[in-house]
């Protein structure tokens, strides 16, 4: 085998979870950070929860947010022109409407 190729190898490397829960594992790298772990992963626990480190979830809601507000427009928009159409069109119509 060929010296200085392999990398250092931690056989008490720690793995971090967001949840606080630390293991000690063998690894090239000595600390790795992890979002899930088994005691907080949803398949594990069987409570729902949203991992969302890319703002996902928040995107999609400002998306829906500004889409419920240009159909609100549109249905008003909507509205404004049938009034306009419910009135008289022509001037006989208007005349018969002052009788």
């Amino acid at each position: 085998m060929k010296a200085n190729t392999h990398p250092v190898y931690f056989a008490d490397a720690q793995v971090i979870c967001a949840c606080g829960n630390v293991m000690t594992v063998g690894s090239t790298m000595q600390k790795i950070h992890v979002e899930l772990c088994s005691n907080c992963h949803p398949f594990y626990t069987g409570a729902q929860k949203f991992v969302d480190s890319a703002n996902r979830i928040d995107k999609f809601q400002k998306k829906q947010d500004v889409a419920a507000k240009y159909k609100a427009t549109v249905v008003k928009k909507k509205e404004e022109i049938k009034a306009k159409a419910s009135g008289p069109k022509t001037l006989a119509e208007m005349l018969a409407g002052l009788k």
